[in-house]
């Protein structure tokens, strides 16, 4: 409803058409940052692939654009999405 927030961060798991259906749920959703995670086996990350490997290649979507991140480690992925969420959080008047 519109008396309830909307989502900080979410994400989009995605196997065709992953930007144009990031910023959609972006916008239904009414959230801070989609990450964007294509995981089609066309992705072309690491050997096996997002499900199942090791790494991965995110884009984040707000409201300003998108920001296309490197190849990483699903770990440096997370790392660097709690960086993020913290310099957000650093925003918010409560």
């Amino acid at each position: 409803t519109d008396d309830q927030p909307g989502a900080f961060l979410m994400m989009a798991d995605e196997t065709q058409d992953l930007i144009r259906n990031a910023e959609a749920k972006l916008k239904k959703k009414g959230a801070d940052f989609i990450v964007a995670n294509d995981v089609s086996h066309e992705s072309g990350v690491g050997p096996t692939g997002v499900m199942g490997g090791d790494r991965n290649k995110v884009r984040i979507v707000s409201k300003t654009g998108v920001e296309e991140w490197p190849e990483l480690s699903k770990d440096e992925v997370a790392a660097r999405l709690a960086t993020l969420i913290a310099e957000r959080l650093k925003t918010i008047v409560v």
